[in-house]
């Protein structure tokens, strides 16, 4: 029988009291991880979110009525306990921050009884993530998630913080929003008042923060949900954070400075890592020819090599092919797996397919200097030696070729590059590597729509002097946007935007909207730009994937207190769910089967 508080209240959480407390009588609450019950004495684990506290029931001092309440806790059960803080009369666990320390019971009310949970209570659970989703506020109990969550709290505090002192104005935007076409699929709310409309739940804030730059507060920040009806992959969600911001009068140095500024001061206050600054900066071009991604991940070498000139004449179709259709051949030294099992090497032909090859070209360097190729027979030792000199091979390396337009290679060996590097175990979580990706393409062709699309979206600016080929080269035109990239995740980005009406009237031309359809879609921030806009930039994290980094999680979902799966539905509450017919005639809906 579930007991009332009144009159009672707690004193300390359980790892409040230290050796410091012993004699004194504290009141502490909480659930009951673990009872043991060794006749005379019971020993309950008391666990709230700062840890656990061991209670110590004798009979002598709680009483026969509370030693009889101690033998009846199972676990979870939530009680709240009184008694004097003494030290351990067993031996000291010092695994734990209370290990030297026991509370002596002198009163104890069950506040709540459990049945018992479908999984255990504890850290890294083995539990199938299904199970644990089911029954999310019980996962969410586990010392480890506690530990995100307090975590993540300490994050979004340490960043307001910190933009506070910098001058910056947390100013909320809205989430009913206007549908925009750029950019990933839209969340879609239907109105009761406007039948046949819909607003949009805000993939960012951009457009508001832009407005707010014109409005003249200078410096906008905010943590903000943000919303995109994706597929879901380990670091992405449908609704996430980010922290957001906007910088009136700045360059891409003035923003890049106070986010510097801003990761160093984090990372410090929140897990104690010393960030060096300035960190280090790379062209996007320079990071997709090194690394084949956006997004590199620096803690370790086996860089992309360009044999494209060493391969052109050689009788290997494949090659040849490839760089008559535009394309390159390029690939990484994997150092030291020469011995690699024909199997593996044929696991990974299937892997470079899943990201869009015909195949894989391999060669391995025996230990005598001969070759062991799957194309060996095409091509004259010369060649083959010319090649492996260009992969700075040595005896025992196995060699890894992707041949096809560049797009398709970068993808296929950045991501072989990682896969290798998680079997060889070269990722070190514990080392931090930061960087900033620049000079990003404005614009990249869409075989789906047949035309140029933003790279990031349709306000951000061109670096100047690349301007004047936009009519005759549009896909060497750069902008004037950066990435900050960690550990291979790409933790934030944004850009300097455009304020010159000129700059912008073109993007939009470039890009195929009329002026018509552009009014339609950005008519209010076109309007506003009409009144006078300082020159403006921004940038916003995903707080998500900064913590998941921080807690070492391999996933986002460990790091939010509700997270969706991979098919976008939460399996605790069943959403998304159907509606009844009423709601949906009140939104002038109806729903087709097909």
């Amino acid at each position: 029988m579930a007991e009332s508080m009144q009159g009672l209240k707690r004193s300390h959480r359980c790892t409040e009291v230290s050796n410091k407390n012993i004699g004194e009588t504290v009141t502490v609450m909480g659930w009951a991880q673990k009872r043991r019950n060794l006749g005379a004495l019971i020993f309950v684990d008391l666990r709230d979110r700062s840890g656990l506290l061991q209670i110590m029931f004798d009979e002598n001092s709680v009483g026969s009525a509370g030693f009889e309440k101690a033998g009846a806790i199972r676990n979870e059960f939530v009680i709240a306990v009184t008694g004097k803080i003494q030290k351990r009369t067993a031996a000291v666990n010092e695994n734990l921050k209370t290990g030297d320390i026991e509370l002596v019971a002198e009163d104890i009310r069950i506040l709540s009884e459990s049945e018992t949970p479908p999984f255990p209570i504890e850290e890294n659970s083995q539990t199938k993530d299904e199970m644990r989703l089911k029954y999310r506020y019980l996962d969410l109990r586990r010392p480890d998630i506690q530990r995100n969550m307090m975590l993540r709290s300490k994050v979004i505090y340490l960043m307001r913080e910190f933009m506070a002192k910098e001058g910056f104005l947390e100013i909320e935007t809205p989430i009913l929003c206007k549908s925009t076409p750029e950019g990933a699929r839209d969340y879609l709310v239907p109105s009761r008042i406007h039948p046949g409309n819909f607003y949009a739940l805000p993939q960012s804030p951009q457009i508001y923060k832009q407005l707010l730059m014109c409005s003249g507060y200078d410096r906008y920040f905010q943590i903000a949900k943000c919303f995109r009806d994706e597929d879901l992959r380990a670091d992405r969600q449908p609704e996430f954070t980010q922290a957001d911001m906007e910088l009136s009068f700045v360059d891409v140095d003035d923003v890049i400075d106070v986010n510097e500024r801003l990761l160093q001061y984090v990372f410090k206050e929140a897990i104690g890592v010393d960030i060096q600054i300035p960190l280090p900066r790379m062209p996007w071009q320079e990071a997709m020819d090194r690394f084949g991604s956006d997004k590199p991940d620096t803690r370790f070498g086996m860089e992309l090599k360009d044999v494209s000139e060493v391969v052109k004449n050689c009788g290997f179709g494949v090659f040849t092919g490839a760089l008559e259709n535009g394309g390159s051949v390029r690939g990484i030294n994997v150092s030291g797996q020469g011995s690699m099992p024909r199997k593996k090497i044929d696991k990974l032909v299937e892997f470079a397919k899943g990201y869009g090859a015909k195949g894989l070209a391999y060669l391995v360097i025996n230990a005598d200097g001969g070759f062991k190729s799957s194309f060996a027979k095409f091509m004259t030792e010369e060649e083959l030696s010319a090649l492996v000199s260009a992969m700075e091979g040595k005896p025992g390396d196995l060699l890894l070729f992707a041949a096809d337009k560049n797009k398709i290679v970068w993808n296929v060996l950045g991501a072989l590059r990682l896969e290798m590097a998680k079997e060889l175990d070269l990722l070190e979580p514990n080392q931090y590597h930061f960087l900033w990706v620049t000079d990003f393409p404005l614009l990249e062709w869409s075989e789906e729509e047949n035309r140029y699309m933003a790279m990031h979206h349709p306000f951000t600016m061109p670096v100047e002097e690349d301007w004047e080929n936009v009519d005759t080269d549009p896909g060497a035109v750069r902008a004037k946007a950066y990435d900050i990239v960690l550990n291979g995740t790409e933790l934030g980005g944004g850009s300097v935007r455009i304020h010159q009406n000129d700059i912008q009237e073109k993007m939009f031309e470039v890009l195929g909207f009329t002026k018509e359809s552009a009014h339609e879609q950005f008519g209010f921030l076109l309007d506003a730009f009409q009144y006078g806009v300082p020159p403006h930039a921004g940038l916003a994290y995903g707080v998500d994937r900064m913590v998941m980094h921080m807690v070492h999680a391999d996933s986002i979902r460990d790091v939010i207190a509700f997270p969706k799966v991979k098919d976008a539905s939460c399996l605790m509450t069943e959403a998304p769910g159907a509606v009844d017919e009423k709601q949906l005639a009140e939104l002038s809906l109806q729903i087709v089967e097909e």
